[in-house]
Parts: C-alpha cells; sequence; structure tokens
C-alpha cells in the first residue's frame, strides 16, 4: 500500500515539477528576448526589437518593460492607438510606471489634455525632481487657461533644472526664473 502511494504521488507530482521547470525556462528566455530587443531598439532595429518585445509578453504578460517599448515603438511608428494600449498595459502593472506615464502624457496631451495632466500630476506627486514632467505640465494647463498652476509647474520646473527656462513659454519665464537670491544662496 505505502508503495502504491509513493508511486501515485511521484506521477501527479512530476506535472507540477515540470511546470516549475517550464515556468523557469520561460523566465529565462522571456529576459534574453528582453535584452535582445533592448539591444534592437539601441541599433534602431525596430521592427526586430518589436518582434522580441511581442515574444516577451506572449511569455511574461506581466513584463512592464517590454509593454512599454512595445509603446515606445508603435507611438514611432505614428500608431497612438497601439502606442496607448501598450502604455496603458504597462501602467496596469505598475501605475507608478514614469516612463509609461509621461509618453502616455504626451501622446494624448493635445487630444486629451484633462488626462494627460493628470498623468503628468500623477509623476510629479511622487517625483518632484521630474522637471520635464513640470515643463509639460506647465504648458498644459497655460493650453487650459490655468495660469496660476501654470506657472507653479514652470517654477518648478526650472527650480529642478534651470537649463529649462528657455523652454518655458516666453509669459512665464520672468516668474518661472529662480530669483538672484536663491540662486546666490545656492552659490554659498
Amino acid at each position: 500500500m505505502v508503495a502504491a502511494g509513493a508511486a501515485v504521488w511521484a506521477v501527479l507530482s512530476q506535472p507540477a515539477a515540470t511546470s516549475e521547470s517550464e515556468a523557469k525556462s520561460a523566465a529565462s528566455e522571456a529576459q534574453t528576448l528582453l535584452s535582445a530587443g533592448l539591444m534592437q531598439s539601441q541599433y534602431q532595429d525596430f521592427s526586430g526589437a518589436a518582434t522580441s518585445f511581442k515574444r516577451v509578453v506572449a511569455l511574461d504578460p506581466h513584463n512592464k518593460i517590454a509593454w512599454y517599448n512595445l509603446g515606445v515603438i508603435a507611438q514611432r511608428d505614428g500608431k497612438k492607438a497601439d502606442a496607448r494600449e501598450a502604455y496603458d498595459k504597462a501602467l496596469k502593472i505598475d501605475p507608478s510606471f514614469d516612463s509609461a506615464l509621461f509618453n502616455e502624457a504626451l501622446l494624448i496631451k493635445s487630444s486629451e489634455p484633462d488626462h494627460s495632466i493628470k498623468l503628468l500630476k500623477r509623476i510629479v506627486a511622487h517625483n518632484s525632481k521630474a522637471s520635464t514632467a513640470y515643463l509639460h505640465l506647465g504648458e498644459a494647463l497655460a493650453k487650459k487657461g490655468r495660469d496660476d498652476e501654470a506657472l507653479d509647474a514652470f517654477g518648478r520646473a526650472v527650480a529642478a533644472d534651470p537649463k529649462l527656462l528657455a523652454f518655458v513659454p516666453e509669459p512665464f519665464q520672468d516668474s518661472a526664473s529662480p530669483s538672484p537670491s536663491t540662486s546666490q544662496a545656492g552659490s554659498e
């Protein structure tokens, strides 16, 4: 009886071991494909990179980096709907993924400015050094006529990166530029 029970246990436990082994193999293959896709993107083989990233998400649907990069490639190719879908999938995996938040915000900035503003505010809420996000937030707010909020965003952008002052719209530049006493205090 004990021998029969051990044999049944061995047979029943075999698929689980195989599944675990297959899962590790799939994870390893996904990581290799992700690295390949990133390298392909670096060398501007965007078609090859897209193929690699699609294989990654087929193996690991929760890979935010692959989804994000599929969004970048789709956005680059002018496929807004595909880009947004890929960014949304990355954000479902990690709602605070700044790169996906930022790219989606820029993607919809002119067509859905209110939603773009919400996405940019999510970035700056947890990253006060996100100077470019503040700059784009200021631009979106200014277009909506929310000048006080835009001025605050431009000021924060310039405070985080003074080189951005050149990109602040002229009506906001004087107020967004750091005061002389602030820049002198920083140099002492």
